[in-house]
């Protein structure tokens, strides 16, 4: 079969439009005797039968041993060089109390970036000291809970946050630890709005400024300087990046040296994953590897020891280990260019429940979950329900030609910021998220059902409606 005019160019007619490409799927993602994708021993028609659609599933023993791979991996390599590692969970990915504790129990730390974040890594029994706490613009009332409940680090991204810092903790008594987020000028190959490192922009300190600022936050004696902070994109596929943004940091790190400690520098996350068959992101041994020697030769370069190194990995720990599942409801042929065709299948979800293809225009791979079949290969666009033509959760794929309203589909590598970025657009319920493992699944979030989007409608609740009203009458 010759490949779609309308298809894009890295996407090649597959041989087989049932197969499941290994590095886009969780490693307990297979076809069963029955021709159904199951996770984890779990069939999708199970999965669907029992919990409805959308439906966010997890591999837990995937997320879990990604987790424990890229620890190891880190250890390993940063011992080699004389050093350590310290590796965050980047929780603006997913996070949820179960999520948290996997985390935790594969000896990693947490990352939270706003006070939600923070209370669900402390309701998820975290030692505030493996917290991190990061952000633009952190409120008063986030950063004095930081403080008053013992977070390990608390990243400073302004100048006005230093004495926000210092206040909340001579006023608990804590002498906090921080580090100092750099702009580091690196722009990393990735979409334009991921690049978080780029000169204009919200994020950081420039890097001439960093010595300065440094010296303020030491003469704040509730301060801990721990180091300097970097993070310069998301799915970055290369280390070019990271390599030149610890050489410009490590070369400031050098000369702070000579004003006190810097036993840390943070190169933050980013790591890519694979969306679709012709992504090819790097292992966790190859990064651990690449880091090592990158930061060993900064360090020598600079002529100073080697530091420890923090890293906040997200994406690429729990976005493999999720898929989630829709049901088809129309198909649609659309006549393009008065020549090619383009099939449209619209499911019970959409922007709603994925946003990355419509903020970002990300790829997505998709494939039949609940049968197999011969059919020929067919380009589909994978349409939601959402009232916006931009509504779409994979732009461009193959599937069999007799897709058919009925048909389960799974989308692959949707662990990381979707469930993170999802809405009530439309008065939609966001999807529950289930934790699939050893042949059982179990819901670890809840999903939203209608009565849900209507309790907080104020009109409804006889109560709340008449506070207006007794509000405007004591004014009068």
């Amino acid at each position: 079969m010759s490949q779609s005019p309308l298809a894009p160019a890295w996407l090649d007619v597959p041989d087989d439009a049932n197969a499941l490409a290994p590095a886009v799927w969780s490693s307990g993602a297979t076809r069963a005797a029955t021709g159904e994708i199951a996770i984890a021993g779990v069939t999708a028609t199970a999965l669907a039968r029992e919990f409805g659609t959308p439906l966010y599933v997890v591999d837990e023993a995937d997320a879990r041993a990604r987790a424990t791979a890229v620890k190891a991996a880190f250890d390993r390599e940063f011992a080699r060089v004389g050093s350590a590692a310290r590796v965050y969970y980047a929780g603006k990915a997913f996070l949820s109390t179960q999520v948290v504790r996997w985390m935790l129990d594969a000896g990693l730390n947490i990352d939270t970036c706003t006070g939600g974040e923070l209370a669900v890594a402390l309701a998820a029994g975290a030692d505030p000291a493996r917290i991190g706490l990061h952000g633009n613009n952190k409120s008063l009332a986030e950063i004095d809970r930081a403080v008053s409940v013992g977070v390990g680090a608390i990243v400073i991204d302004s100048l006005i946050e230093i004495d926000r810092v210092a206040d909340a903790a001579a006023r608990h008594g804590r002498v906090q630890n921080v580090r100092l987020r750099i702009n580091s000028g690196v722009h990393a190959s990735t979409h334009e709005y991921l690049a978080t490192a780029r000169e204009d922009q919200k994020f950081g300190i420039p890097l001439a400024e960093a010595e300065g600022t440094v010296e303020r936050i030491r003469s704040r004696p509730q301060l801990r300087f721990l180091g300097l902070h970097s993070h310069i994109g998301s799915q970055i596929f290369e280390s070019d990046g990271f390599a030149e943004a610890a050489r410009r940091l490590l070369a400031v790190h050098a000369r702070l040296l000579a004003g006190g400690e810097v036993p840390e520098l943070n190169l933050g996350g980013g790591f890519g994953i694979a969306y679709t068959s012709v992504d090819e992101p790097l292992a966790f041994d190859e990064i651990a590897a690449r880091f090592a020697r990158i930061v060993a030769d900064g360090a020598a370069e600079a002529g100073v020891p080697v530091p420890i190194v923090a890293i906040e990995p997200g994406r690429s720990i729990v976005g493999p280990a999720g898929a989630t599942l829709y049901e088809v409801g129309t198909i649609k042929d659309v006549l393009v260019d008065g020549e090619h065709v383009r099939r449209y299948v619209s499911v019970d979800g959409g922007m709603s429940d994925n946003a990355r293809t419509a903020l970002y225009g990300a790829d997505y791979s998709v494939r039949i979950a609940n049968r197999v079949t011969d059919a020929a290969p067919a380009l589909v666009r994978v349409a939601g329900k959402h009232c916006e033509s931009g509504d779409i959760v994979v732009q461009a794929d193959y599937l069999p030609g007799d897709v058919a309203p009925g048909d389960l589909l799974a989308v692959p590598a949707t662990g990381a910021y979707c469930w993170s970025l999802a809405s009530n657009y439309n008065h939609l319920g966001r999807p529950p998220v289930v934790a699939v493992r050893d042949g059982a699944a179990r819901v670890i979030v809840r999903g939203e059902t209608e009565a849900d989007l209507l309790v907080r409608d104020v009109i409804l609740d006889p109560v709340r409606a008449d506070e207006p009203d007794r509000a405007l009458e004591g004014d009068q």
